[in-house]
């Protein structure tokens, strides 16, 4: 009760000397305990002072003078989602009337007058006198209340929402009294503070480590202000845009891009005055005027014909801030007629102006390059078998796709048939669906409505624009697809909701492609760019980038094909998701009796908000109820619904020309992969002169380029098998019926004993792993099944490290061996004089039988074994099935019936192949390490030296450690004596492998554990020992063996130990050019308060501290993974040179039959030309520019440890590079 009366009070008329309930009166009546009476004695205390400055205000005003404006900040404070909107206040101007003018060139900013420093004495006794009375209320409290402050802000906000600002008057009347014209710009504001808040927006910016939060708030006003003109609503714009103008605490937020954004949206109504408004603000805070901001003005003076006058001062003021007129048309980007207008404009004045020329094209001088790039070797591009209306109508088929977003697909599951059951519970689900389609277009209506609401009154909330830019249908269609694909185990929410604002994003970016006319543009430019590809066009020495670059170039006019960046926060895209999952859980409702009439018919909801523990986090979960599941399984549906990125293109990829630009016709695609939130390394690539990205760009095109098609009779096998209880055996999970479940035992749950429960719990977990196996190999399969008539293609993007991946998540090459075997290249070509030879070894590296023998072996054992190839391919299920027995069966399957059809041919050098052959390299970072380091021995270990057999760095390194052990057990070391007999090539392989990617001690100990479980015989009682023993050998004989590599190992790690205790990530650029940052940060978790739950999200920016254990140990891997990513593109890039096919899954190098032995040659080529540059000393003297600033005469002490640190490079051994020419195994 006595909380009533005081929020009645609040929002009462309480003021000084008036009629109502007296403050004193209030503080009395309470029912409520010593600390609650204190706490409002707190508030009371506050809202009576704003009340007294209020009224002094007022007096002041009463009198002549011309303007005093209390900081709307101190009156109203900021909820969570709330912008206050200062045109929305009693007597504000509106967004059609002029506000006050800032104050003109002439002028300046007059001394404040006696009256003000009055008031301000005043303000800081009263301050003084109101603190003190604080301190005593808090101190009659306990210790733990004092420091809580969320109840007395909450209500503050309350108190303070009562109070009226006379600002808005006061703006007015300043106004008049000056009378300025829309053309003069006058400063003359006199702004009187009042209040803590007040004190702290005259405080100096904070120090760096804000400025990235800065950066993020900025993003959001920049995002926000480009809804407002995607949905051509400039007055909410600009409305928006001074709610932070006006207070000058937040002002500094807004950037001239903010500005820019409005002035276009004005541009666009062809709105002059406004404009010239806006650019009196922006001088007004002391922004300087844009490129982008002239181009606002002169597309609005293009659109209104304005007069030569206008358009002559524009081009004179843009001249005297150090513009030229053509940098408009190279720098700025133009969306739907923008262009066209300002050079509209632009030839008012000067009728004969013509567009300056492209610039033209740069050519990458890297000295690995020089022989690709040259134009005395350039050959013509190769040609696709398609002709060129082929091509068109391919393009049309993907474009269509994308247009709608997603794809429905039927699945492979076999479609068993309609038992009652199902078609009751499919006939349950479609009214069920019906009707929650319905609820949650009437929850999404309302949730709009009370935001636009709150929009009118008191402010903005942050999400309504973002919940107006699509069609209500589309969101509540989004919404139903994640209903539809939630398993029965539920789903993150933190997943989910970031999914949710993910596709919202994705068709926000597709229709604003479509609003900008990009699209025209690109379709327009595509036809031209498939006589590149088309066999029945004229052949052209070009790329595919720089053939795409000269249309782009020709066409001229129309809009820009790279979007202003208008990416959204990763706070505000989680925001937005959240928000639609509350709408989710609160709107959706089913009959509790649906599926048992017995029960009470009433509803209740569909979804559920638990926790669950991961780890010691606690996690909120979206779990489906058990009946909508059950509903779900009952039904058994054959439909999959896909985003339309999640399927293979269905044309060759838009090649890429710039970070921003490439792969798909429409959705939004990076060029490098990043986690959420950090911004980095798209960064460093905006900052990159664009023809150092070139080679990159280009290796990415050569790799999307190949086109694919789908080995339909090992999908129908492997189909068959899926829908037939699956083979675990054979990499195809079964569904989960197939789990063995714990019979219950009798009694309740609560009487089963320990070893029961624990035994259910393990049930669930296995459950939940199969249904995961069992979906993934479902999608893939289903999009398989979906292609297997069509030509399709693999766009790619790259990590941070320039590592390539295909861009469809679910099916591509790099999936795992039943993927692999269902995939053909789409070209086909002669085998060749060798080609069936190749095809035979190949399928001997499939099954892992003949690792240690050399080629002409495993040739031989392949003839020898024939009859078994035979046999399998033509009796895969029913036969031998001597296909089963090898490592990579589904491939293996594939190769014999191949083999099957080659052999069998009139003349097996002519037939026809598809089938991808692989060449591996043999412990590719060891490879890289012995390399870099010239180590003999190393090298010798690797296939860097020409053998008669392959070597086997796993086996060798076996040998050294079973030599160090039987030295210890001949000195009596008791495991050592214990490990007799277990030391193989097996127990130390993974080890060994991931020595060289940076695993420690610690790690590589837990794999030796994990080996040595495996072996029955082993005593389980010896593990720890056994495991710590084996890992400290297997670390002394690589050192032994790599010497060069360890030194190497160890001069990165320390290295990069030292920069990052320097408080800055480790940087470097690989020799093809492209720049990396490590991400690795000391992130903090930023609390997203939500109605649901409040989520805690990552936040990664530039200005936290790097993350040293990370930075550290990271170092070695990242930059080996670089090089092998580096030499993996110059392999792609000859290979294009020589006409080859060519893909890669990183080390493990894809071709046709009859171009193994080419590729080989230009691999081990190029792997020569890498290591012959100075890398490490090239990455040396980078570091040292980058960390150790050169130029200075006095350095910290940090930095002589660092230069010092650098500056000792590791010395290099006496390996000839030139000797991998010749080795025949170091990719095979």
């Amino acid at each position: 009760m006595s909380l009533l009366r005081l929020r009645a009070a609040l929002s009462g008329p309480a003021r000084l000397g008036g009629g109502g309930v007296p403050w004193s009166v209030l503080r009395n009546y309470s029912s409520a305990s010593t600390k609650e009476k204190a706490r409002r004695n707190a508030v009371c205390e506050r809202a009576e002072l704003l009340e007294v400055l209020k009224a002094r205000v007022k007096q002041l005003q009463a009198s002549s003078i011309p303007e005093v404006t209390v900081n709307k900040s101190e009156l109203t404070l900021l909820g969570n989602d709330k912008l206050q909107d200062p045109l929305q206040e009693e007597g504000a101007p509106s967004p059609l009337e002029e506000p006050a003018a800032p104050w003109g060139r002439g002028q300046s900013l007059s001394r404040p007058s006696s009256w003000a420093e009055k008031l301000k004495k005043e303000m800081h006794v009263r301050q003084l006198k109101v603190e003190r009375k604080l301190s005593l209320a808090a101190s009659q409290t306990a210790l733990e209340e004092e420091v809580k402050a969320k109840p007395k802000s909450k209500e503050k906000v309350k108190a303070k929402k009562s109070l009226k600002s006379p600002k808005a008057k006061v703006i007015t009347a300043w106004s008049q009294a000056q009378g300025g014209s829309h053309s003069t710009c006058t400063h003359g504001k006199l702004r009187v503070t009042v209040g803590k808040e007040g004190v702290k927006a005259q405080r100096p910016p904070r120090a760096q480590k804000d400025s990235s939060h800065q950066k993020v708030l900025q993003q959001s006003i920049q995002s926000t202000l480009e809804c407002f003109l995607f949905l051509q609503q400039p007055e909410e714009a600009e409305r928006f845009l001074l709610s932070y103008h006006s207070s000058p605490a937040k002002r500094r937020l807004l950037s001239v891009s903010a500005y820019n954004t409005v002035m276009h949206s004005w541009a666009r109504k062809g709105c002059l005055q406004r404009i010239s408004r806006l650019l009196c603000m922006m001088e007004s805070v002391g922004l300087q005027r844009s490129l982008d901001s002239y181009a606002a003005v002169l597309e609005c003076l293009g659109r209104s014909q304005s007069s030569t006058q206008a358009v002559w001062r524009c081009l004179q003021q843009l001249k005297n801030d150090g513009f030229h007129v053509d940098d408009l048309f190279q720098k700025c980007l133009f969306e739907e007629d923008e262009k066209e207008m300002v050079l509209r404009a632009i030839r008012i004045v000067q009728p004969n102006y013509q567009l300056p020329p492209p610039p033209s094209p740069q050519t990458c001088k890297s000295s690995l390059l020089q022989d690709f790039y040259s134009k005395e070797r350039m050959v013509s591009y190769p040609k696709l078998d398609f002709s060129v209306q082929e091509l068109q109508e391919c393009f049309q088929q993907q474009l269509e796709m994308e247009l709608d977003n997603t794809v429905t697909i039927e699945s492979v599951e076999s479609t068993k048939p309609l038992t009652p059951q199902a078609m009751r519970a499919r006939s349950v689900l479609s009214t069920l669906r019906s009707r929650w389609h319905g609820a949650l277009l009437q929850a999404l209506h309302k949730s709009k409505r009370s935001m636009a609401k709150l929009r009118n009154t008191s402010g903005y909330s942050t999400l309504y624009p973002y919940l107006c830019l699509l069609p209500d249908e589309e969101y509540v269609g989004i919404m139903m697809q994640i209903v539809n694909s939630l398993s029965p185990q539920g789903e993150s929410l933190a997943v989910l909701a970031r999914e949710l604002g993910s596709k919202v994003y994705n068709r926000y970016i597709t229709q604003r492609k479509l609003r900008s006319r990009q699209l025209e543009k690109v379709r327009a430019v595509y036809e031209g760019y498939i006589h590149l590809l088309a066999k029945d066009s004229q052949p052209e020495e070009y790329l595919p980038r720089e053939y795409w670059e000269k249309l782009v170039a020709e066409a001229g006019f129309g809009p820009a094909l790279n979007l202003k960046d208008c990416s959204w926060p990763y706070m505000l895209l989680m925001r937005l998701g959240m928000h639609m999952l509350e709408l989710l859980v609160e709107a959706l409702r089913v009959p509790r009796n649906i599926l048992n009439p017995r029960l009470e018919p009433r509803l209740i909801p569909v979804l559920y908000h638990i926790y669950s523990f991961h780890s010691s986090w606690q996690v909120g979960l979206i779990k489906p109820h058990p009946i909508f599941s059950q509903l779900v399984s009952d039904a058994g549906e054959t439909l999959l619904t896909f985003n339309s990125s999640a399927i293979p293109m269905l044309c060759p990829p838009v090649p890429w020309t710039s970070p921003h630009f490439g792969a798909y016709i429409l959705s939004d695609t990076k060029l490098m992969r990043f986690v959420e939130g950090v911004v980095q390394h798209q960064q460093l690539l905006e900052q990159c002169p664009q023809v150092q990205l070139h080679p990159v760009l280009d290796a990415l095109n050569q790799l999307g380029n190949c086109a694919w098609k789908i080995n339909r009779p090992v999908l129908d096998i492997i189909i068959s098998i899926f829908n037939d209880k699956g083979n675990e055996k054979l990499d195809i999970p079964p569904p989960v019926s197939e789990v063995p479940r714990p019979s219950a035992p009798p009694g309740s749950s609560s009487s089963w004993s320990k070893a029961h429960k624990q035994e259910l719990l393990l049930y669930k977990k296995k459950a939940a792993e199969v249904h995961s196996m069992r979906m993934d190999a479902l999608y893939k399969l289903s999009i398989a099944n979906h292609v297997r008539d069509k030509v399709f293609w693999f766009p790619h993007n790259m990590d941070f490290r320039g590592r390539t991946y295909p861009c469809p998540p679910y099916f591509n090459h790099l999936g795992n061996d039943v993927t692999r075997a269902i995939l053909l290249f789409a070209e086909g070509r002669p085998l060749g004089p060798k080609g069936l030879d190749w095809l035979k070894i190949h399928l001997v590296n499939l099954t892992g039988l003949k690792k240690k023998n050399s080629l002409q072996e495993r040739l031989e054992y392949a003839n020898e074994i024939m009859e078994e190839i035979l046999d399998s391919a033509d009796r895969p299920l029913t036969g031998r099935r001597w296909w089963m027995k090898t490592d990579e069966p589904w491939q293996a399957l594939a190769c014999c019936m191949e083999i099957a059809k080659a052999s069998r041919s009139p003349d097996p050098a002519a037939y026809i192949s598809h089938f991808p052959v692989h060449q591996d390299g043999s412990c590719n970072g060891l490879q890289h390490y012995a390399a870099l380091g010239r180590d003999l021995i190393g090298a010798m270990s690797v296939n860097l030296m020409p053998c008669s057999v392959p070597q086997d760095v796993y086996s060798a390194v076996a040998q050294q450690v079973e030599e160090f052990r039987k030295k210890d057990a001949e000195q009596g070391v008791k495991i050592a004596q214990v490990l007799q007999g277990f030391v193989s090539r097996k127990v130390v392989k993974q080890t060994v492998m991931t020595v060289v990617y940076g695993v420690t001690r610690y790690g590589g100990r837990l794999q030796m554990e994990k080996r040595l479980k495996e072996i029955d015989e082993f005593p389980e009682e010896y593990l720890w020992e056994a495991s710590h023993y084996l890992v400290k050998q297997v670390f002394n004989g690589i050192k032994e063996m790599f010497s060069a590599t360890r030194d190497i190992q160890h001069w990165l790690t320390e290295s990069a130990k030292l920069i990052a205790q320097s408080g800055q990530t480790v940087e470097w650029v690989t020799p093809l050019g492209l720049p990396i940052v490590q991400p690795y940060y000391r992130s903090r978790s930023t609390v997203l308060n939500c109605n649901m739950q409040h989520l805690s999200v990552k936040s990664f920016n530039s200005n936290q501290k790097p993350d040293t254990v990370k930075q550290k140990n990271a170092f070695p891997p990242n930059f080996i993974h670089s090089l092998d990513s580096t030499h993996m593109m110059l392999t792609a890039l000859y290979c294009l040179r020589q006409g080859l096919t060519f893909v890669s899954v990183h080390d493990c190098y894809w071709t046709h039959a009859l171009t193994v032995d080419i590729m080989n040659q230009i691999c081990r080529q190029q792997f020569v030309a890498l290591h012959s540059e100075k890398i490490l000393q090239d990455l040396s003297q980078f570091m040292l520019e980058k960390y150790c600033s050169p130029g200075r005469e006095t350095r910290a002490q940090w930095q002589k440890k660092l230069m010092e640190q650098l500056s000792n490079v590791p010395k290099t051994g006496d390996f000839n590079l030139k000797e991998v020419m010749d080795s025949t195994y170091f990719f095979s």
